[in-house]
């Protein structure tokens, strides 16, 4: 066993350029024995793609290297490469590049044009994706006015992913904070339940205190007219006109 585990070290070795190359491996993808198999391509953001149906199983026959081994994300698989991983697909963008550039030349116009694209997509523009994550919901801050260090994404910076319109995160749906009050040393409260947040216990056992002095002088109040109110039609007697002659 012992002789075996050397060997593969041995291999992957050679296979990897040396120690660091196969401290990558071992960092990023994390397999032993290491794996060993036949450079396919790489994508934009340096990512690595490789291929072994001999040694491997299915499933486990394609697998990637990435290019940027402190940040990347399943994301950064571009779409072209990821139908290749998920093998809905054998051919790599470059195969496909390449079947299709051939077959456009044996296909007659059927009008003439003037285009410089020889292709039914037309015109597009250059996609830029932010650290080459395609999926934009990973460009997102951690928390307010700190940023993603883990992406990259600088402290204030707005978040990537598109929102939908009444989303607390779209920005046509933020309200503006307008305050009701305000407490003592400057602290404002936009509604009731923040203001008893900001409150000390003193604040609080002092409004106690008061709303229980008031509660008691109202109720004397209402008390002493209560007592007014049965005693007002008692005593009067009756009262009897003279008559006019």
């Amino acid at each position: 066993m012992v002789y075996s585990v050397v060997k593969n070290f041995q291999k992957a070795l050679k296979y990897r350029g040396g120690w660091k190359g196969l401290l990558e491996h071992m960092y990023t993808n994390g397999d032993y024995p290491f794996k060993y198999g036949t450079y396919m391509g790489c994508d934009a953001a340096g990512n690595r793609y490789y291929e072994n149906r001999i040694d491997y199983p299915y499933g486990q026959h394609r697998w990637v290297e990435p290019g940027d081994i402190h940040n990347f994300d399943s994301t950064s698989i571009p779409p072209e490469w990821h139908g290749w991983m998920v093998s809905m697909h054998d051919d790599t963008p470059s195969q496909t590049e390449e079947y299709i550039e051939e077959k456009v030349k044996h296909i007659e116009p059927m009008c003439k044009s003037d285009a410089n694209i020889a292709h039914n997509v037309g015109h597009q523009e250059e996609l830029f994706n932010f650290h080459h994550l395609h999926n934009q919901s990973q460009v997102r801050s951690r928390g307010y006015g700190i940023g993603n260090h883990v992406v990259g994404l600088p402290p204030f910076a707005k978040d990537s992913y598109y929102t939908q319109p009444g989303s607390p995160y779209n920005e046509s749906s933020i309200r503006k904070t307008e305050y009701i009050g305000e407490l003592p040393n400057n602290r404002p409260y936009k509604s009731e339940k923040w203001r008893k947040r900001l409150m000390t216990q003193e604040e609080k056992e002092a409004e106690k205190k008061y709303y229980v002095e008031v509660n008691k002088r109202d109720m004397e109040k209402i008390a002493h007219q209560d007592k007014k109110a049965i005693y007002a039609p008692r005593g009067a007697g009756t009262v009897l006109r003279k008559r006019s002659a």
